[in-house]
């Protein structure tokens, strides 16, 4: 008997834990409510610094935290389980995860380049329609990439240690540990930290007649450069939490790397290009007008640097999909297949929402038919490449597969800008939402949960995210043309707009200058990608990140100084106090961007109706 087959088996014998609670009503209502509130603090961190913060942790210690207080108040009978929370994460992160980069990155770059604005329900639809699609696509590889090769899935698995901890007298043989008490310790350090980030944005943002006093949005450096003041050319430290946050939960590599990839942009780059009258003037969009070619050439060039020195991982996804799809000779039903999703629900799926995704291709953003066509399978085959890549590396890798939708349909759809962007949207969405899932999936699978619960819930969460996403995004930033402004930033948004503008336009509008930067910027990310990759183990934290030099050149100068701020106090309490950090990093890094993401929408409501000055 093949030994995945006896994986399978044993799975069922000892992991699976049929009978207990985990599609419920409370779960799926819960998960849906703690989505909602990740897709909008998700929504402002994303258009502050081009992140997309992980949930699936978050949730499952917010979902503790709420269902102790109502259990306490007796308002919920019975203790919330742990596979409860394995479903309730899953609908938070289908929820929470429509703001990634292939959404959101595309909607703000669409915006950003023409005055095409689409009707809100349609959008949604759109949305839907795509995570949909992703969601279906991880179907069929399922139990070849989690049952039987048994890719590590690192969010994944790090989630179900997470639930296994704060749940543990559910488990038989679980660590002597009150998980109950280390669950309760995090969730109020998640409380106090969102409380404090809260109370900074109100007295930064809200700025009424009344207040007794206003935090200042930056503190200036008292230094000069080039004669101007640092602020000029932003380097100043911003009073976002959100962004120190943001900063505490990438790697130290990554912090240091933003640190001098803004130095060397602000501080060395930008004046130089104000003395050649390169640039109209010391401000963050003047500067990062110029300098997006050079950082989307980086980021791009790693991204797909990366992603082919994964060939194997490639190889390995078409050959799957060959297995998957190759006839069983034996004829016999395994008895997993009895909790597992039907292989008919993927091509059920795709006919049902394949036909719908076409039509808006063609009907909103004028893409050909038989270009739309084309999009569908490729986006489908780049999810299942994409699943792999996030099971083996953790990294999906939307940074790839975006440009190579635009490059594809640069040559076939030439001249269509907002077809270019959004049909990078179907590749990049499918992919995002497949990997998601098997994200989840993978929590799932060590927790002994149900493949058919977590796929209902995430097709629940991806259908309030997307419910969600566009009026939020509406009320957020009403007027598109803010967008690549020192207030939103929207770095994955200039890069993908300026990616587009280059495959469908062509290097003839840049000057030399750029031309060159854009060739070094591509290529550095070569370079620091094989770095990356094949530096000894001891040199491998002195090299740069890409992503971290990429992001510097298109955010201001202010974000790089809080990031890094972040990422240092982190790694600092890493050091000194491994054990507390392992513990409390993640919580308080959670809470002060929560806390203050939705502080600011909450300020931006008060002022749309009236309640605050604009």
């Amino acid at each position: 008997m093949p030994a995945e087959v006896d994986r399978e088996r044993e799975w069922l014998k000892t992991t699976y834990r049929p009978g207990v609670k985990q599609f419920t009503w409370r779960a799926v209502l819960a998960g849906m409510v703690i989505g909602v509130v990740m897709c909008l603090s998700n929504l402002y961190v994303f258009f502050k610094t081009g992140w997309s913060m992980g949930v699936t942790i978050t949730a499952a210690i917010l979902a503790f935290t709420l269902f102790r207080a109502l259990n306490a108040a007796r308002i919920a009978r019975a203790p919330l389980s742990a596979l409860e929370n394995n479903t309730l994460t899953t609908v938070a992160s289908g929820a929470g995860y429509l703001t990634g980069g292939g959404n959101m990155a595309a909607f703000g770059a669409l915006l950003m380049v023409t005055v095409l604005r689409p009707d809100t329900l349609v959008m949604v639809v759109w949305f839907a329609a795509i995570a949909a699609l992703g969601v279906f696509a991880a179907i069929p590889i399922k139990r070849q990439l989690i049952n039987k090769e048994a890719l590590a899935f690192p969010t994944g698995t790090a989630t179900a240690e997470t639930i296994r901890s704060i749940h543990a007298a559910e488990f038989a043989g679980a660590p002597k540990l009150d998980g109950a008490a280390a669950g309760a310790s995090q969730s109020t350090a998640l409380i106090i930290a969102s409380i404090g980030a809260a109370l900074i944005a109100w007295f930064r943002e809200a700025k009424a007649v009344w207040m007794p006093f206003n935090l200042p949005g930056t503190i200036a450096a008292p230094i000069e450069i080039a004669g101007r003041k640092a602020a000029e050319w932003t380097l100043a430290m911003k009073t976002e939490v959100v962004l120190v946050g943001a900063g505490a939960l990438m790697s130290f590599r990554t912090a240091w790397s933003l640190l001098l990839g803004g130095l060397l942009t602000y501080g060395v780059l930008a004046p130089s290009l104000l003395e050649k009258q390169l640039i109209a003037g010391a401000s963050y969009k003047a500067i990062v007008a110029w300098t997006v070619w050079p950082g989307a050439a980086i980021l791009v060039a790693s991204g797909l640097t990366s992603f082919a020195l994964d060939w194997r991982s490639i190889v390995r996804a078409f050959t799957g999909i060959a297995a998957i799809f190759r006839k069983r000779g034996t004829g016999v039903e395994h008895p997993i297949e009895a909790v597992e999703c039907p292989a008919w629900w993927f091509p059920a799926g795709f006919v049902v929402l394949a036909p719908l995704v076409v039509f808006l291709m063609v009907v909103l953003f004028q893409i050909p038919l038989w270009a739309g066509l084309v999009a569908l399978p490729l986006a489908v085959v780049m999810g299942f490449v994409a699943a792999r890549v996030t099971g083996e590396t953790d990294v999906t890798p939307t940074k790839a597969l975006g440009p190579v939708t635009q490059l594809v349909y640069g040559g076939i759809a030439k001249g269509n800008l907002p077809g270019n962007i959004m049909a990078a949207n179907v590749t990049g969405g499918v992919g995002l939402h497949a990997a998601d899932l098997l994200t989840t999936l993978k929590t799932g699978w060590l927790l002994g949960g149900n493949p058919r619960a977590q796929f209902y819930a995430q097709l629940c969460g991806v259908a309030v995210g997307a419910a969600v996403l566009v009026p939020a995004f509406n009320l957020l930033i009403p007027d598109p043309r803010v967008l690549g402004g020192d207030e939103w930033p929207a770095p994955s948004c200039v890069v993908w707009s300026g990616v587009s503008k280059m495959f469908v336009d062509g290097f003839g509008a840049l000057g030399g200058e750029a031309k060159l930067a854009i060739v070094v910027g591509l290529v550095l990310g070569v370079a620091l990608a094989l770095l990356e990759r094949f530096a000894p183990k001891r040199a491998k934290p002195f090299v740069p990140s890409p992503s971290g030099l990429g992001l510097a050149m298109v955010i201001p100068g202010s974000n790089v100084l809080a990031m890094f701020l972040g990422g240092a106090l982190a790694e600092f309490a890493r050091r000194a106090w491994p054990v507390w950090a392992g513990r409390y990093v993640t919580p308080i890094a959670s809470g002060f961007i929560a806390g203050e993401s939705l502080m600011g929408v909450l300020v931006v409501v008060l002022k749309v109706r009236g309640f605050l000055p604009l």
